[in-house]
């Protein structure tokens, strides 16, 4: 670690306020000196390695933590070693912890002065030297620091040792433990700190250790706080009234403003402020390239000095994301820093270590009653222009976001576009826990007391092993919900009813339809084991091993199962799988989603189907699931409607699952919602036809399915990674316009009498009233099944030119029994009765 500036950027404190450094020779390596408004210390040590005031390369900034993680695993043996936890102190330390985390590989939790509604805290403590004192600890799991391992403790100066006493008495009278380590940059406690740090070890009867960078200590005048007073009002006078500093351009010029929506992957945290895991860490590793690619593509050409500047509390992040933007550009070419809330006199000299500070207003709404100053140190150019950045990446949350940020003569982004040659925004999710998300757009949650439905299994509740798939429904298989579908279109039509209080009758194919899936699943077998694989492998990639599967009932659950299988196969992995429901008009089923929260994260929780027509389903599902903390990233095995952006395929094949209802779907109907047989603390329903076991091929489609999996998993893997890297992966919700413009075609004044695709298709001829189906010319046997079924039911056929899916499904626009519009009625005549249908299969 090399960070030797050439001119030590203390010199000019030392010389005028009388203060020295003893002790290590590395100390004004990793140290500098400046002067602050703080009556309860005025000097400030200012790290040259922490990426807080000083922008310094990133390999140095996470290099530091990590040295001091791998010196405290060493220290504690690999035993011991496997169950500490680290504790790192807001603001400045939080990303140093990190690191130091990352060297132990160990769970990391940081302090915070940010509430998070929702979040109680575990416990808090006070740090008497600072301008901002109340500490909270949030984790979303409060077992993190209930363990009994080392509990290691990480600050970036050391120089009472009061904070971590008041932490080590706070935490240690809640949980005691036998060992603490405290880890710093810098050691400048006096003898009498030691002796009390030491006596306070004795009381409580706990072993504690120290482990940093360089120790030595700081002597100080006796009249320093007069001399700092002195100092700070007459370089106030010599420096000029605006907030940023000479040397800048004027306002008329400001530099261009780029926004990159980042690909962070969904429930992965920012940062430790609710904890963060190791396999956090690996997930984090995995995308990072990624990220760091599309941070540089919007970067200008040829670009040389780039500053990646994190947000107060946000550090890891920022620092991995320039580490990794570092490596991307090659060179020396990229610093690192954050903002902060620390008040620092600048001083533009060489030997001073804040030459330039950007002054702006807080804008994530701070609710801790401190200053509401914020303030960016050296960002700016000051006197020399060499110092230029030719680019700055501002990284913050979205609790961050705020038209503070933009809006005013002094915000942050605006004085940023006067100091550089581009600003590049990219606002991460704050990572909000489970209990902090739970606030669902659904009905209120039963009392603490009632406890949520249990799941159904196989063989008892379909013909799925209990292994493969848990069931969030309700079993009606005693209940008669069958009728004719003429008798439920007129229900619906002049009593208002709902078609997912009702199903129709079970289609029996004959033996000849019976034989063309059979012919279909031959054929396209291992089409669909590459389209599972490539689905399973990005889903591995972008969401790590610790995912959960959450089907859409009933069609998506054999797609559900055979990832969850390849899974299995091409990582030894078992990841859980659950099947819901969702009904167009009313959403996911929220007793599901509350039983998905009480078990698992939200943001591991994924959601699978088996294809996208134009895209109604995509967007029930982003709808349903806004503001819950759960991921609406639909993944779908075929995407011919170019509405989600996990997918195997966007070609419009027939997966043959499609041609089958109950029978190759477990031997379950379709889900049920209806008032007296679902309650308000129910999962919706569905039926399970054990009766139908004779004709049952649900397991034969999956085995056929899984049977190729070995001969597709080189191309499944290659498949992610084009996926990964496709610039044009984004939904662009093509089949949707292709939808409108068949309705204007055809004189339909409901795009949802249009059903495109083979799937889509299907449904029509299995349970709907169809008017005519369009097929591209020189379809093949994707569509045999298609003309068999349109011939059994009398319908016309049209060969089309120029379309988009590879056949399309109308239902007649003056008798419209089965079509459903976007909020679940039926349509009749461009009008809506009352409807709401379930997803079928």
């Amino acid at each position: 670690m090399t960070a030797t500036p050439q001119t030590w950027t203390g010199r000019w404190v030392a010389d005028r306020a009388g203060i020295a450094l003893t002790g290590s020779e590395r100390l004004p390596e990793l140290v500098g000196l400046a002067l602050r408004e703080n009556r309860k210390r005025a000097h400030l040590l200012v790290s040259n390695v922490l990426g807080k005031h000083v922008p310094q390369r990133p390999s140095v900034v996470h290099g530091a933590g990590l040295e001091l993680g791998r010196r405290v695993r060493r220290l504690l043996g690999a035993e011991a070693a496997a169950r500490a936890v680290v504790l790192g102190y807001a603001e400045t330390a939080t990303g140093l912890g990190h690191s130091v985390a990352d060297g132990l590989d160990a769970p990391y939790l940081h302090s915070t002065r940010r509430p998070v509604p929702g979040v109680a805290p575990l416990g808090g403590f006070e740090e008497e030297h600072s301008h901002a004192t109340s500490h909270l600890l949030l984790p979303a799991d409060p077992a993190l620091l209930a363990g009994d391992g080392p509990l290691v403790l990480v600050d970036d100066e050391f120089s009472t040792g009061q904070t971590v006493l008041n932490t080590i008495r706070e935490l240690h009278a809640r949980h005691p433990r036998g060992h603490y380590v405290v880890v710093a940059l810098v050691d400048l406690r006096s003898a009498a700190d030691r002796q009390r740090l030491d006596r306070t070890a004795a009381e409580l009867g706990v072993r504690l250790d120290l482990v940093a960078t360089a120790s030595g200590g700081v002597e100080l005048p006796a009249d320093l706080l007069e001399r700092a007073e002195r100092l700070i009002a007459e370089a106030a006078a010599d420096a000029p009234s605006q907030a940023v500093t000479p040397g800048t351009v004027p306002s008329a010029a400001a530099a261009p403003l780029v926004r990159v929506e980042l690909d962070w992957p969904a429930g992965l945290p920012d940062g430790g402020r609710h904890g963060f895991t190791a396999r956090d860490r690996d997930r984090l590793d995995t995308v990072l390239p990624r990220l760091a690619g599309q941070l540089a593509e919007a970067l200008p050409a040829g670009a040389q000095r780039v500053l990646v500047l994190g947000f107060e509390e946000l550090m890891y992040a920022p620092l991995r994301l320039a580490d990794a933007l570092a490596e991307r550009l090659g060179g020396d070419r990229v610093r690192f820093s954050t903002t902060t809330r620390s008040p620092v006199l600048a001083v533009d000299d060489p030997g001073y270590a804040i030459r330039t500070r950007l002054a702006f207003p807080a804008h994530d709404d701070p609710q801790d009653g401190g200053s509401h100053e914020r303030y960016a140190y050296n960002v700016a150019p000051g006197s020399d222009p060499a110092r230029r950045f030719d680019a700055v990446v501002l990284v913050v949350d979205d609790v961050a976001d705020t038209p503070a940020l933009h809006e005013g003569e002094r915000a942050l982004l605006g004085q940023l576009r006067q100091v550089t040659g581009r600003v590049v925004l990219a606002v991460l999710p704050s990572h909000r826990p489970v209990a902090a998300a739970a606030a669902l757009p659904v009905p209120p949650s039963p009392p603490a007391s009632a406890s949520l439905p249990a799941p159904l299994y196989g063989p008892a509740f379909s013909s799925y092993p209990a292994e493969e798939v848990a069931w969030l429904l309700k079993d009606l298989s005693g209940v008669v919900l069958e009728a004719p579908t003429e008798e439920r279109e007129e229900a619906v039509q002049n009593g208002g009813a709902h078609y997912a209080e009702s199903l129709p009758v079970e289609y029996q194919p004959s033996p000849e339809y019976q034989e063309l899936f059979h012919q279909a699943l031959r054929g396209s077998a291992g089409r669909i084991a590459l389209a599972v694989g490539t689905v399973a492998e990005t889903l591995l990639r972008e969401r790590g091993p610790g995912l959960v599967l959450a089907s859409l009932a009933r069609a998506g659950t054999p797609v559900g199962i055979l990832v969850r299988r390849w899974l299995s196969f091409a990582h030894g992995l078992s990841v859980p799988h659950y099947a819901v429901s969702i009904v167009r008009g009313r959403g996911i089923d929220p007793v599901a989603l509350r039983y998905l929260a009480a078990h698992h994260r939200a943001g591991d929780v994924v959601f699978v189907d088996g294809w996208t027509g134009k895209g109604a389903i995509t967007r029930e599902l982003a709808d349903a699931l806004a503001g819950t903390g759960f991921d609406p990233d639909l993944a779908v095995l075929a995407d011919p409607g170019r509405c989600v952006r996990t997918y195997g395929t966007r070609d419009d094949f027939l997966i043959p699952s499609a041609c089958l209802n109950s029978t190759v779907s477990g031997l379950v109907s379709r889900t049920v919602l209806r008032p007296g047989l679902i309650g308000p603390d129910d999962f919706h329903g569905a039926k399970h036809y054990a009766e139908l076991a004779g004709s049952d091929v649900s397991a034969a489609f999956l085995d056929a399915v899984a049977a190729r999996f070995g001969e597709v998993r080189t191309a499944a893997v290659e498949g992610s990674e084009r996926l990964a890297a496709d610039p044009h992966r984004a939904p662009d919700w093509t089949g949707w316009a292709a939808v409108e413009r068949i309705s204007a075609e055809y004189g339909i004044d409901n795009v949802n009498l249009v059903k495109p695709g083979v799937g889509e298709t299907t449904r029509v001829l299995l349970r709907r009233v169809p008017w005519r189906i369009l097929a591209r010319r020189g379809a093949g046997a994707d569509l045999d099944h298609v003309r068999l079924l349109a011939a059994q039911r009398g319908v016309e056929v049209e060969e089309v030119d120029g379309l988009p899916y590879t056949c399309v499904g109308l239902i007649h626009p003056r008798y419209s029994r089965g079509a459903t519009g976007d909020d679940g009625r039926a349509v009749t005549g461009g009008r809506a009765v009352t409807e709401t249908a379930g997803r079928d299969s």
